[in-house]
């Protein structure tokens, strides 16, 4: 099989944390390093400015002779590594220039390629702007340090973009620079995602949905017309699992290549007396913060659960896992006090006030604040969706209720005002994480939960359930690590029931069963390391570069 001498891989979350492809790339990139030593080179969004982006750190001396050339191609960068495992080199772009040539490079794009710009909004232009700076570094560096370089001469490149942001830069490479090999994956397919977020059945109805008509009807034309075109043409076209395959074939008319399935990094879980220590640090803040909003007494012996991801309401399941908390609370099984957290980032406004008031007291309250649902106020009270829910089930923490349901709407960086810890250190102090979702390309979340040790609850609907399944050989099961659910367009009651279900089973879990779930949960996350998947992007390489050989033979 053919291996690339370099490869260039670019998406909008290189160095730029705001989803969960930048967990597949962060994740994957020591051992991309450790094989091409510092031949990867990932190319991000310059979104900083004269601020310091805290995932990167510049190096000044790094490829210095190149930047002066650049410059002179109209490109303005900034070359370091990228801050996780590995510290591959990245090099982010300063995008902001091309947005004077759009109309000029939307119409080249039409020309060569019939991708639909007219109907551009919102983030369509910025993410295009950047695809096309992404491919002139590619093209820039190619020509002067590759092509220049005697060791260099006759190197596979492989370029590699990531969802339909990337897919102006993969065309544009594409056509510019026959000889590299390109590859595109979707993480999810827009119209999609679109389909499920705007309460549509997606999965019955999949076969008869026509993509191009949807996308009118949804308004999300020159994102699924820049998906799809990118996805007919590039060399190697991807996605992350069976599921989405199928959406690919149906929405986009194209059977994907492979299928990439989403790896893991373990290295930066703890081991041993560190992770106990690590465990209890986290079990105790989240009961501190919960007695002090809450004004109760909760001790060591409840049961954490909790739910995270992005703030998509349906389409991560959130509206499901509050239905179960609410089903929960008359449970006659329950065994534990529960304490439930939603842990997804809304339009966070402040944190409270009267609750860092209450954290930093020394004294013992047994009355909860106003509105002891919530951890920060939001800009938006009265029409978030989450406590919208909670009002409309009379979900209101009462003293004697046995589970207690918490907003928690900001990003876990360490420094948000009241837990103050990142989101892999809370993470582990959970007994459960539950992720019921509707539309879930992959699923990191659970895959991260179980790599921490934490059994989970996901659906069939999720990659990562349908690979836990793949595993087992059937239904998962929550003693087996992870607890997999059937769901369908229309069983969001019996979801709501087989979860509540599956809480009060482990409330009664012994001490034994709970290790053998733990530890079951351990194993299954150690099957999906990157050092065992990274063969299916081996495939993928193999094939975008015999493709690009072609292609210069002709």
């Amino acid at each position: 099989m053919l291996f690339p001498d370099y490869i260039f891989e670019s998406s909008w979350e290189v160095c730029n944390k705001v989803g969960g492809i930048y967990t597949v790339l962060s994740t994957r990139a020591k051992t991309l390093q450790d094989r091409l030593k510092d031949r990867t080179i990932f190319i991000g969004p310059d979104c900083w400015g004269e601020k310091t982006c805290p995932y990167f750190k510049e190096e000044k001396k790094l490829f210095s002779e190149w930047k002066d050339a650049a410059k002179e191609d109209g490109l303005s960068v900034k070359v370091g590594r990228w801050d996780i495992p590995g510290k591959p080199i990245a090099i982010l772009v300063d995008f902001s220039p091309f947005f004077e040539k759009k109309n000029e490079i939307y119409a080249k794009l039409w020309e060569d390629y019939k991708v639909d710009s007219l109907h551009a909004y919102g983030d369509y232009d910025e993410a295009s702007m950047f695809s096309y700076a992404a491919a002139k570094v590619v093209e820039s560096f190619y020509n002067r340090v590759i092509c220049g370089s005697k060791e260099s001469e006759g190197a596979r490149v492989v370029y590699h973009g990531n969802e339909w942001m990337t897919g102006l830069g993969v065309l544009y490479v594409n056509k510019n620079l026959p000889q590299i090999g390109t590859i595109f994956t979707t993480h999810a397919t827009s119209i999609g995602r679109s389909i499920a977020g705007n309460n549509k059945p997606l999965y019955d109805y999949l076969f008869a949905y026509n993509g191009d008509q949807m996308s009118g009807e949804l308004n999300v034309q020159s994102k699924h017309s820049i998906e799809k075109q990118t996805a007919h043409f590039v060399d190697c076209f991807t996605t992350v699992s069976d599921i989405t395959a199928n959406e690919c074939k149906e929405l986009l008319d194209k059977p994907v290549d492979f299928v990439l399935p989403n790896g893991f990094d373990n290295s930066f879980v703890p081991k041993g007396a560190t992770f106990t220590k690590k465990r209890k640090l986290a079990r105790e803040r989240l009961l501190k913060v919960a007695n002090a909003l809450l004004g109760t007494d909760l001790d060591d012996d409840t049961l954490i659960v909790s739910t995270s991801g992005r703030y998509e309401f349906r389409n991560k399941g959130v509206d499901v896992y509050i239905e179960a908390m609410n089903r929960l609370l008359r449970d006659k099984n329950l065994n534990k006090n529960v304490l439930a957290f939603i842990e997804v980032p809304g339009w966070v406004g402040e944190p409270r006030p009267d609750l860092i008031e209450r954290l930093n007291s020394e004294k013992k309250f047994d009355t909860p604040l106003e509105v002891p649902e919530i951890t920060h106020w939001l800009h938006n009270m009265t029409q978030d969706n989450v406590l919208g829910m909670l009002k409309h089930l009379d979900m209101h923490n009462r003293k004697d209720d046995k589970v207690k349901l918490i907003f928690l709407p900001c990003y876990l960086t360490g420094d948000d005002g009241i837990i103050n810890m990142t989101y892999y250190d809370v993470v582990l102090g959970n007994d459960l994480c539950i992720y019921p979702s509707y539309y879930e390309p992959w699923g990191y979340t659970p895959l991260e939960a179980v790599a921490f040790k934490v059994p989970c609850i996901t659906t069939d609907l999720a990659g990562f359930g349908l690979w836990a399944n793949s595993v087992k050989g059937g239904y998962s099961e929550i003693d087996d690590g992870v607890k997999v659910i059937h769901r369908t367009d229309y069983n969001y009651s019996e979801v709501a029931d087989m979860i509540k279900e599956t809480v009060s089973q482990y409330s009664n879990f012994s001490a034994e069963e709970i290790k053998k779930s733990r530890d079951n949960a351990d194993k299954l996350s150690k099957l999906a390391l990157w050092s065992n998947f990274i063969k299916y992007y081996e495939q993928a390489y193999d094939m975008a570069l015999r493709k690009a050989e072609e292609r210069m033979k002709k």
